[in-house]
């Protein structure tokens, strides 16, 4: 099977966007840039791409101009193992950026995120329907997602 990259576009930012997500995810690494040459319609020797991994994964950032811009109907989620990768990932994602609902944020640089605790499927698909949907309705009034509070709306107890 062939291997899917994203490729994500910046205006200028590419270069601090692959720096900032490399610093923010362990295993994580700058692999190549490369760079606008004479001629090209941004100035020569400005960065064009960064390829760079995210704990494994690739992706690429191009400096393409501000033609295009990120919005929600693309987001990136991160599975977290419990309550602090999510405080984790939220702190540092969010900061200079925008929270959202129900877990979701946009980033410094506007792409956004979904930060998912493991607790969040396993409520929202619970045997017991009431359980999901005080589980539910419990997202829906939070940004950042609290998996206590979240267990609790589930228990009935919040």
């Amino acid at each position: 099977m062939p291997r899917i990259t994203p490729n994500l576009w910046f205006d200028t930012q590419a270069e601090d966007a692959a720096k900032f997500y490399v610093s923010v995810f362990p295993n994580s690494e700058i692999k190549n840039t490369s760079y606008y040459g004479e001629g090209s319609p941004r100035p020569a020797g400005s960065v064009l791409t960064v390829e760079f991994e995210l704990d494994g994964n690739p992706y690429l950032a191009l400096n393409g101009g501000p033609e295009f811009t990120f919005d929600e109907a693309v987001s990136f989620s991160i599975a977290c193992a419990d309550q602090d990768e999510v405080d984790y990932y939220w702190g540092k994602l969010s900061e200079g950026g925008e929270e959202g609902p129900c877990g979701w944020l946009k980033d410094q640089f506007g792409l956004s995120w979904q930060v998912v605790p493991a607790a969040l499927p396993e409520l929202l698909s619970d045997p017991d329907p009431q359980r999901a949907q005080r589980a539910m309705q419990a997202m829906f009034g939070m940004k950042k997602l609290d998996v206590a509070a979240l267990r609790a709306a589930a228990d009935g107890t919040a």
